[in-house]
């Protein structure tokens, strides 16, 4: 498999060759061009497309936060947990977002108050942002998890993967 990739999209090239045994014999090549660089890459998709034994195939990224069994979709809003998709409230998963992003880092109750809802806290935040962080480690930390969230006492959250 080729990978060829542009300033603005990425390519994957499979070679659709076959070994005598059946299974397809893959190479893979990246290829970086810069802007002053359109003709080469130009001339590089003309000669994959004269070439029947190659494939062109479009990739898009998304961008993805991955920790541990744990896959945060950053521009769908989706979460999978183990493999499995989880639902949750906007809060949960700006909270989520917010604690996965800072890993390892402890983030106080006014912190995570004031990035979620975007304003300053009444002084309520530590019962508003625990009620949120009880339905999250409800809906994503069962024993299979590789992650949780800590509290620390009287402070604030910490999310920790193994």
């Amino acid at each position: 498999m080729n990978r060829i990739i542009s300033r603005n999209k990425s390519y994957v090239v499979q070679d659709k060759k076959t070994n005598q045994g059946g299974d397809n014999i893959g190479r893979i090549v990246i290829m970086e061009f810069k802007a002053q660089d359109s003709t080469a890459f130009d001339d590089m998709l003309a000669f994959v497309k004269q070439h029947p034994d190659f494939e062109k195939l479009e990739i898009s990224y998304e961008p993805t936060l991955s920790l541990s069994g744990l896959e945060i979709n950053l521009s769908r809003r989706r979460v999978i947990n183990n493999g499995q998709e989880i639902e949750l409230t906007v809060k949960e998963y700006d909270i989520l977002c917010l604690l996965a992003a800072n890993k390892g880092r402890v983030l106080t109750y006014e912190q995570i108050y004031d990035k979620v809802w975007g304003e300053i806290s009444a002084g309520n935040e530590k019962d508003t942002v625990g009620f949120h962080i009880r339905n999250l480690r409800k809906k994503l930390c069962d024993t299979n998890s590789h992650f949780s969230i800590d509290s620390v006492r009287e402070i604030g959250y910490r999310f920790n993967s193994q």
